[in-house]
């Protein structure tokens, strides 16, 4: 209870500091609306909404490479003795405005694992991942006319067990795994605010997983919390610098109604980047590292996004 209400607290905190960092900018930003076209952060969601009738469509590809795990007390431990683990990771979002105020998405990914627990043993495999389907609702548009106040959007998401989640094949060492079983409701509130020359976004999203069965063992995922925040650095010529850090909350899990002790998670990303945008066209490139965490591997990454508007 006491990190769930952290958690709330945090997000309270962000509001504000939002609305006092946008109020003082009031005298600078008086004159007209600063919109310039821009990628958007990697992990963190945006609050502007499509417009009714737009379609965009935006490609992930990510590459993960582990070089340690955070244990269940969050120390690390590097991989020793030949051990390797990396993934490549495609990820394809539509997006479509219903109304100017109203979005839905869909989002779906396809992994291909390659793990060594020492040398001469290791394994590959792939498939497609767990999807998602999403619905945005603009609550607070942000205008001139009340320039301290940041676009404001509720969101309500819906993941899918469209992966592999059992019966795997034990000479695959779990590369075969692409999905969880879970069906997981999400419900959150997304902030953006523009402050030339800096775009300002953060995130709160509550995850309420269901119960599923796997490999004949009932499964009851804690519920799990993402909170992220990004700045965007808006260049001349359509090119951006971003910073973000995301952060993911799990507590532990119940098989058959029993507790299972340190299979709660958690882990704490720090992602720079470099972004061009164009109306038509917008490209990211970032580097992804895991800086803190517990039972989680620890990742260096790249990851590479595109988005085209019709």
């Amino acid at each position: 209870m006491f990190r769930k209400a952290l958690f709330f607290t945090i997000v309270i905190i962000t509001v504000c500091i939002f609305s006092a960092i946008a109020k003082e900018s009031t005298d600078i930003e008086k004159a007209e609306a600063w919109n310039p076209p821009s990628t958007g952060p990697l992990n963190t969601q945006s609050a502007p909404l499509l417009k009714a009738k737009e379609l965009v469509i935006q490609p992930y590809f990510f590459y993960y490479r582990a070089r340690g795990i955070f244990n269940d007390k969050g120390s690390y431990k590097s991989f020793k003795d030949g051990k390797k683990a990396y993934q490549y990771v495609g990820d394809l979002i539509l997006y479509y405005g219903v109304t100017d105020k109203l979005e839905i998405d869909l989002e779906g990914f396809y992994y291909w694992n390659y793990k060594e627990l020492a040398p001469n043993v290791n394994a590959n495999d792939g498939g497609f991942g767990d999807s998602y389907a999403y619905a945005r609702y603009c609550l607070v548009e942000e205008t001139t006319q009340e320039p301290w106040m940041p676009c404001i959007t509720a969101l309500a998401q819906m993941r899918f067990p469209t992966g592999t989640y059992q019966k795997g094949s034990p000479g695959k060492l779990g590369t075969d795994i692409t999905g969880t079983g879970s069906y997981d409701q999400g419900y959150g509130v997304i902030l953006t605010k523009k402050i030339k020359p800096f775009i300002l976004h953060t995130d709160f999203i509550y995850n309420i997983p269901m119960r599923t069965k796997i490999n004949g063992v009932k499964i009851n995922y804690a519920d799990y919390v993402n909170l992220d925040y990004a700045v965007e650095y808006i260049l001349p010529k359509g090119f951006s610098l971003m910073l973000e850090t995301n952060y993911l909350w799990q507590g532990d899990q119940k098989r058959n109604g029993t507790l299972a002790p340190d299979t709660d998670s958690s882990s704490l990303l720090l992602v720079p980047g470099i972004g061009w945008s164009s109306e038509k066209v917008k490209a990211l490139l970032c580097y992804q590292r895991t800086i803190a965490g517990n039972n989680t591997n620890v990742n260096d990454s790249l990851a590479f996004t595109m988005i085209y508007t019709f």
